[in-house]
Formats: structure tokens, C-alpha cells, sequence
């Protein structure tokens, strides 16, 4: 994950990445309009172009932080930071609703390829927010892509105004992908640098 950077009963889960997938597009793009339309589902997924941004299942928790392998995960995926946000997402019980922590999922294969999610908001309207996709999917625009439809998702939230992710000045790759994100360099803090989105006034 970037920025600063219990197990469900045997019941079936409806959020499970299992669970089948819209149809991906025939002609994919990266494109800021990709993004840009993403839509939430009634189950609380969110769709761009090429993925599906879906909170965390129970059984993906489980599954992550046993160490269990599961055939919808891409071959390198979890990695470091997925266990991390695993562990702070079943630590946490309200990060796992609309408004926390996703698994990154390519629509084209099905396979989840990393995460990306919001953080407690402060008393003052902004919300910070991490991403990680696998080594295997870099490279092909997912970070942005995913990036764009959540910030604009919580900035639709009621009382966000301001939405952030802090990176460290030595990884020029992650503040590449928030600048194709559409966030803004701003001042940051504790040797690190600062992207924001805010919401549009009037």
C-alpha cells in the first residue's frame, strides 16, 4: 500500500471476488473518462474500465492473513502491504464499509491484483487514502485508473472536502501515479510529499 505509506461463517459470501463479474470491455482505456465513470454497484463495488474496486470479505481477510492461497488472486498477489492492510482491516471493522478498504480486482481475468482504500477521516473534511497493485499489473495504468474513481467517490461523500495521500520523495512512481490521478502537489510533512484532490465550490 501506498500513502505514508475474524474468519466469516461457512455461508456463502456475497462480496466474494467469486462472485461473478461485469463483462469487461472489449477496447479498455486509460483515459482520465475511464475513470471518470466509474459507478457503484447495489453490493458496494465500485466499476471503471478494466476493474472493481471491492471491500474487503471476511473470507478475503481470513484468507490473506492465514496465508491461505486462493485461485482468484493473481500469482504475486498479496503482497507486503496487502498483508498490512489486511491486518489493519480486521482490526478496524468500520474499514471494511463503503467508505474503507477495497481489493483492487481486473475485470478481465477476474483476479484481485491489489488494494486501495480510505482512511478514518479527520475532523475537518479530508480523508487520506493508500493503493498497491501487484509487479505483475504495473505498468498498465491500474493505479491512476483505481485511484480516480475512489478519490472521486469520497469527494461525493457528504462532508469530505479534501481527499490525500502522503508518499515519500524517493518513490517517483507512486507520485507519477497521482499526478495522472488528477491530484495536485502540495506541501507536505515529516519528509514526505502530499497529493490532494478537493471538491469543487459554488
Amino acid at each position: 500500500m501506498t500513502s505514508h505509506l475474524s474468519p466469516d461463517s461457512a455461508a456463502p459470501d456475497p462480496a466474494s471476488p467469486l462472485s461473478p463479474l461485469p463483462p469487461a470491455p472489449t477496447a479498455p482505456s486509460d483515459s482520465a473518462d475511464s475513470a471518470a465513470s466509474a459507478r457503484s454497484t447495489g453490493g458496494g463495488d465500485l466499476l471503471t474500465a478494466r476493474l472493481v474496486l471491492r471491500p474487503w470479505s471476511g473470507s478475503e481477510l481470513a484468507a490473506v492473513l492465514g496465508g491461505l492461497r486462493q485461485p482468484h488472486w493473481a500469482a504475486d498477489y498479496p503482497d507486503d502491504g496487502d498483508r498490512v492492510i489486511a491486518g489493519f482491516t480486521a482490526g478496524h471493522p468500520e474499514a471494511r464499509g463503503t467508505y474503507g478498504q477495497r481489493q483492487i480486482i481486473e475485470r478481465s481475468s477476474g483476479l484481485v491484483v491489489g488494494g486501495i482504500g480510505l482512511f478514518p477521516p479527520s475532523d475537518d473534511g479530508s480523508v487520506e487514502f493508500g493503493y498497491g497493485v501487484v509487479p505483475s499489473r504495473r505498468g498498465r495504468g491500474y493505479a491512476p485508473e483505481a485511484a480516480r474513481a475512489l478519490v472521486a467517490f469520497a469527494l461525493a461523500a457528504p462532508g469530505v472536502h479534501t481527499v490525500y495521500a502522503d508518499v515519500e520523495p524517493a518513490n517517483p512512481a507512486s507520485c507519477r501515479v497521482l499526478e495522472k490521478a488528477g491530484l495536485e502537489r502540495c506541501a507536505g510533512s515529516d519528509g514526505l510529499v502530499r497529493f490532494r484532490a478537493t471538491a469543487p465550490t459554488g
